[in-house]
């Protein structure tokens, strides 16, 4: 396999976790309607949820891989995401819908974290680095795209199609895959030794950087799970403009990119925690402006007024996130990948979990919302500038 081909492929794999999600948000309210719900109900926002909280896999197929190699954990991902994707087509109830939703985010952790492992066990260094750029950079198109897929689908079909388009493209990549080899050879392969996975857990979870930069991701991901499962409801009910919503979304997802991409010249030139400290007070800044429009003028602010706000939080969390993890992970030496799989699993369940609490909230306005990001922002903002560690 080329270079060029293992990138692609790589981008593949992970995509299809944006893509489980993304691809669907158009479809929610025609979800809604099957199964008899009020328009104004946030129930559907569950199935979004509900595969956020199957990341908690991520921790157990982190050990398994380190153990047995990253193909066998593959291979194991792929039909759990194809199968819950399929089940979640002809579930008979919302419930057993957001059961098989979970299963299939448990198949995307499994994807997602061997794929990670894989550029790692391949490249060091600046090569790695590069590599990642390039994977990423495709990764990031997803929420670009995949809203206007999802509207294309719908204007020839039913939900169904759409619910089908990721496990049916998980086909695809799934076969591309056997073309891997083994990444991670048998003499580097560790053993699951539960005394000293133990006593790595105990050292983790001691530590209080980590427990300090992974609540400060994971309060910020709460409201960035709420904006993703809430924002077709909150763009086709609560503003009544449907056909906005793969442009408000779209126009959202290429300026997280973009800050995404930026984030690593900040970092670079003034450091993490300087970065995350100056980009939290901003984050709390807009995050006090929009709750003071939303006072003043009514629940729900103008549209421009919201989505801008809404928008610009988004691209600073997605600045914000890469320096976090990398401040939490950083005191962990060679239980760093361990730790990985734990702050992924910490901040995707407990982060989206959260989330759901406010999002359960948003039926006739998006006054929670905006409340959740205000308070949110402020708990990470006291963690970061709490931290007394030297810049």
């Amino acid at each position: 396999m080329t270079r060029l081909e293992y990138i692609c492929l790589s981008a593949g794999t992970m995509m299809l976790t944006a893509l489980g999600i993304d691809i669907m948000l158009p479809a929610l309210s025609e979800l809604r309607y099957h199964f008899g719900l009020p328009a104004d109900s946030t129930a559907t926002a569950n199935i979004i949820v509900f595969f956020f909280m199957g990341q908690v896999a991520q921790l157990i197929f982190g050990i398994l891989s380190d153990r047995y190699g990253r193909l066998p954990i593959l291979r194991i991902g792929f039909p759990l995401y194809i199968i819950g994707g399929i089940a979640a087509v002809f579930a008979p109830s919302l419930a057993t819908m957001c059961a098989a939703r979970f299963v299939a985010g448990m198949g995307a952790s499994a994807v997602f974290t061997t794929t990670i492992a894989g550029v790692r066990d391949r490249f060091v260094g600046n090569q790695m680095a590069r590599t990642m750029s390039f994977i990423l950079t495709i990764f990031l198109f997803t929420p670009i795209i995949a809203p206007f897929l999802g509207m294309a689908i719908l204007s020839v079909s039913s939900w169904k199609m759409v619910f089908f388009t990721p496990p049916l493209f998980a086909v695809l990549i799934f076969v591309w895959s056997f073309r891997l080899d083994e990444s991670h050879p048998v003499e580097q392969r560790v053993p699951i030794q539960w005394a000293i996975l133990k006593n790595s857990f105990r050292k983790i979870l001691g530590n209080a950087a980590f427990l300090r930069y992974t609540f400060l991701t994971t309060f910020l991901f709460a409201g960035l799970s709420v904006y993703v499962s809430g924002s077709e409801h909150i763009v086709g009910e609560l503003y009544g403009r449907p056909a906005l919503f793969p442009w408000i979304f779209a126009g959202i997802g290429l300026v997280m990119s973009l800050s995404a991409l930026y984030n690593a010249r900040l970092s670079t030139r003034y450091g993490a925690r300087p970065t995350i400290r100056f980009l939290l007070v901003v984050y709390t800044i807009v995050s006090t402006i929009l709750l003071l429009i939303t006072i003043a003028d009514g629940d729900p602010p103008g549209i421009t007024v919201f989505f801008v706000c809404v928008g610009l939080l988004m691209a600073l969390n997605l600045a914000i996130e890469p320096n976090s993890s990398a401040l939490a992970l950083e005191p962990l030496g060679q239980t760093a990948g361990l730790a990985a799989s734990m702050e992924g699993t910490i901040f995707f369940f407990v982060g989206s979990a959260l989330g759901n609490i406010i999002g359960q909230s948003i039926t006739h306005g998006v006054f929670p919302l905006v409340l959740g990001f205000f308070i949110l922002g402020s708990l990470a903002l006291i963690l970061a500038w709490t931290d007394k560690h030297p810049s």
